[in-house]
């Protein structure tokens, strides 16, 4: 893999000449209003879908009589989102970010339109593998047209701007999707979102196209490789050893969440089958040093995957906590994480200030610290003299912690790619962030139920007889790995001569 050294602003940045006038406007200034109006939106739709479509899952798995298969239906859009990051980043690198994010959405699209006609589980299930294969393809496809058609010094803005749309749909979607699936019925959740995607493809396609469509740089780029320029030559095929191991890691993370979902002997197969393609896979699709936290671009990737995986495993495992040690309902148990949509926006919106810049390594250090206590004071509430309220509190600190960190390693990873690298390295960071998700959680989903956890459904008012030993074997390991974080962001800063 080629080495990975921070580029000038100016050949990074947007595909095409600025329009004179840029040079000091914002994120909202008449250049680049409706490419972010547009690109946000879309932002807002996918977090809208993420709530929404939860909270109808359960109706739709009972009345197509596939409660069995429930579990499928998440692992069947993530394994396939990594092929569809991978697939996306090659794409965006050869011939820009306008075909990959046309097509995932359309794919995103067609999947919600398939799950939502399903007359059976298996379709169902088959829409949501469909759906996150353009899921993942978006996903990259965004972040390559943020580093083509954004100037460094207003990617932080952008990225703030992707975590401030989730906060709404956090709040707002499960209420809605609850009222839409009681009053019309769950089919209706999946069908109608697809309609109001276009209205925000009518803003940002044409500026994409515009801005940051062909490919990056063109032949005669500075800094360009042998390699790169044969690349974007007009006709060049794919990658296929990296479609491959994309096809690798798909399938090595279905069987290990198949397995983690069964904890018997005989699971223990498709879990060394998973792990045995996992290794080689993850290995060819990220950065040289990644697992050894080798400085500049390969520690950026890994914090993002540790700072992910250790809060989403811990947080999976809060309102469980809350109802089956405090008694809490489940709906009071969920309210307690809502106040973390807000302080992760505002993370978000404090590492996008300008004077903040020159020590964007030092708040990701401090973020991640923030992760790692709020990870620790959680299972505090297992003694019954603590208040209730700790983990609300705990949580929306982390979440602060959370927004300062996954902003900052988008803009890292933005500022130490070439542009025709963007997408690859754009899909290694989603693919560490996706990948430490299923990992962990299946590490700590295994720790809780071998100490007494019991059986953990979807529906969190099922769950009982957990001890409080194994809440606490879930969430100490993951502070130690949040503070192992803290670490790796040391090595966010490559080595200058």
């Amino acid at each position: 893999m080629p080495d990975h050294k921070p580029r000038d602003a100016d050949v990074v940045g947007a595909a095409v000449p600025s329009v004179p006038g840029e040079e000091h406007e914002g994120v909202l200034g008449p250049g680049h209003r409706a490419l972010s109006i547009g690109i946000v939106s879309v932002v807002l739709l996918i977090a809208f879908e993420a709530t929404a479509v939860g909270t109808a899952m359960p109706v739709a798995a009972r009345e197509l009589d596939g409660i069995s298969l429930y579990a499928f239906a998440f692992s069947g859009y993530f394994t396939t989102s990594l092929f569809g990051m991978v697939l996306a980043g090659q794409w965006s690198d050869r011939h820009g970010p306008l075909a990959p994010l046309t097509w995932g959405i359309a794919s995103f699209g067609a999947g919600l339109l398939l799950s939502g006609t399903a007359g059976a589980m298996w379709v169902f299930i088959l829409g949501r593998a469909v759906q996150g294969l353009g899921g993942g393809m978006v996903i990259v496809a965004l972040y390559v047209v943020v580093g083509r058609a954004y100037p460094e010094r207003l990617r932080p803005a952008i990225m703030a701007a992707f975590a401030a749309a989730w906060i709404v749909p956090s709040i707002v979607g499960p209420l809605a999707a609850g009222t839409v699936t009681e009053q019309l019925g769950w089919r209706w959740v999946f069908v109608g979102i697809p309609v109001l995607v276009l209205l925000p493809l009518a803003f940002a396609l044409p500026q994409i196209r515009r801005r940051a469509s062909g490919p990056a740089g063109g032949p005669d780029a500075p800094g360009a490789s042998e390699s790169a320029a044969e690349a974007r030559r007009p006709g060049a095929s794919v990658d296929r050893r990296r479609i491959r191991l994309a096809l690798a890691i798909s399938l090595g993370a279905g069987l290990l969440q198949y397995a983690a979902q069964d904890l018997r002997p005989l699971s223990l197969l498709p879990a060394a089958l998973g792990v045995a393609l996992l290794v080689p896979a993850v290995l060819g699709l990220l950065p040289r040093g990644t697992y050894r936290a080798a400085r500049g671009l390969p520690s950026v990737v890994l914090l993002r995957g540790v700072a992910a995986g250790s809060f989403i495993a811990a947080e999976s495992f809060v309102p469980l906590m809350l109802v089956t040690q405090r008694g809490l309902s489940p709906t009071l148990a969920g309210f307690s994480l809502a106040a973390g949509g807000g302080t992760w926006a505002l993370g978000s919106w404090v590492q996008s200030r300008s004077r903040l810049e020159p020590h964007r390594e030092r708040l990701t250090t401090v973020g991640m610290l923030l992760v790692a206590a709020a990870i620790a004071t959680a299972p505090s509430v297992l003694v019954d003299s603590v208040p209730v309220w700790t983990v609300a509190a705990a949580w929306g600190v982390g979440c602060f912690g959370m927004g300062l960190v996954i902003s900052s390693t988008s803009v890292l990873l933005l500022k130490l790619s070439a542009p025709e690298e963007a997408g690859s390295n754009s899909a290694a960071l989603q693919i560490s962030d996706g990948l430490s998700n299923v990992v962990l959680l299946s590490a700590g989903g295994a720790a809780f139920a071998a100490l007494g956890g019991g059986t953990v459904s979807h529906s969190t008012s099922h769950a009982s007889g957990s001890h409080p030993a194994a809440f606490a074997a879930v969430f100490l390991p993951m502070a130690a790995v949040a503070l192992a974080g803290a670490w790796v962001s040391t090595r966010l800063r490559e080595h200058r001569p």
